[in-house]
């Protein structure tokens, strides 16, 4: 770094429940205090050293951050959701955003139509004054540049860390909720929300085929409902009812959620569009074999380490589960190859592109 002062960096998700940018948020502020950089987390609800309190995210970015990084320019504002800088440069301050992806402008019946505009106007403008774009992957910023292709040059890719999934250690209560799920040993898991983006009703679909030929799963979804997961919902409580063995654990604390993972024979995720597709790759960390769908940057995060196969293709998708369910030595193979994969990415690499990132910022303030 060219600056020993601190960093602002964007906190508005830091209090929230957790989600992708929060998660994101976290690790990398972790990753370089570790690294030796001082960060001043700003906006979160009631933590760091701008808390916003009552105020929503969206009216303190526009309203009062502008306000505290006038009376002290830090050198750098570091927004991390996409499209949420200030609308305004502020003299001697270099900005920097992160775009995890555009779903709100590819996948629009996937938001809200208030979101949708809100996420187009306001990137628009937050791509005109910010100095240095992060991607979290090369897919990411293609879908950038299709878009806006005037940002190429300010424009780097900066993959997200993984080794976060290391950390969480499951306490007694944890295990006594695990073990009171009685879950089978070789059940298959989805983790993630359950709106339509996901496509968890292709692994739903995949699920009645196998049973339908006699070879039934255990299907275990871990993750809250999110917009457009009402049809999801509906459809899990109809299989439910029907006998398939669907367990609809919904959001699940980190310790959990990881052990849940760890002891899974499998890991499915067919995601539609994915800007980096973290849950996969943590699947990898922890050893679970794991099948993607060739959407988005799912081929290229997880590489030949993880089965693909087309998000319509409910077919495919019941023959790879067929398969590795029952070949112990391919999903052993698919185990380790998960693990080398996935030792690629780590939060202290993340922290390391990031800073050279705010380097350029600074240098290339305009």
């Amino acid at each position: 770094m060219s600056t020993s002062g601190p960093i602002a960096l964007d906190a508005t998700l830091w209090d929230e429940p957790t989600t992708g940018i929060g998660l994101y948020t976290r690790c990398l502020a972790d990753a370089l205090q570790a690294q030796g950089v001082l960060v001043d987390r700003m906006g979160a609800r009631t933590s760091g050293e701008h808390p916003r309190g009552v105020q929503k995210r969206t009216s303190w970015t526009l309203g009062t951050l502008p306000g505290l990084l006038r009376s002290s320019p830090p050198a750098v504002y570091h927004a991390l959701a996409n499209f949420n800088l200030p609308l305004r440069r502020v003299p001697g301050t270099a900005y920097v955003l992160t775009v995890h992806d555009l779903v709100p402008l590819d996948m629009p019946d996937t938001v809200s139509a208030a979101f949708r505009w809100q996420f187009r106007l306001w990137m628009a403008r937050s791509l005109t004054v910010a100095d240095r774009l992060i991607c979290i992957s090369e897919s990411t910023r293609q879908d950038v540049l299709r878009r806006f292709p005037q940002v190429e040059p300010r424009t780097v890719v900066v993959p997200n860390g993984v080794d976060h999934v290391d950390a969480p250690a499951l306490d007694a209560e944890g295990e006594d909720f695990l073990r009171a799920l009685g879950l089978p040993k070789d059940y298959v898991l989805y983790a993630g929300s359950l709106d339509v983006r996901k496509n968890v009703d292709l692994v739903l679909d995949a699920q009645e085929r196998l049973a339908a030929r006699g070879r039934p799963f255990t299907l275990v979804l871990a993750g809250q409902g999110w917009y457009g997961s009402g049809k999801v919902e509906t459809r899990i409580a109809r299989l439910r009812a029907e006998g398939l063995d669907v367990r609809a654990l919904g959001y699940q604390p980190p310790p959990v959620f990881y052990a849940l993972m760890r002891r899974a024979a499998l890991f499915v995720f067919p995601s539609r569009y994915e800007g980096f597709g973290l849950p996969p790759l943590e699947a990898m960390r922890l050893g679970t074999p794991t099948i993607v769908s060739t959407a988005g940057s799912l081929p290229e995060v997880c590489g030949d380490a993880a089965p693909a196969v087309h998000p319509e293709d409910a077919e495919g998708l019941a023959a790879v589960i067929d398969r590795l369910l029952g070949s112990p030595g391919e999903r052993r193979a698919l185990s380790a190859a998960g693990k080398r994969q996935a030792a690629k990415f780590t939060w202290a690499r993340t922290a390391e592109l990031t800073r050279a990132a705010y380097d350029a910022a600074l240098h290339h303030r305009r």
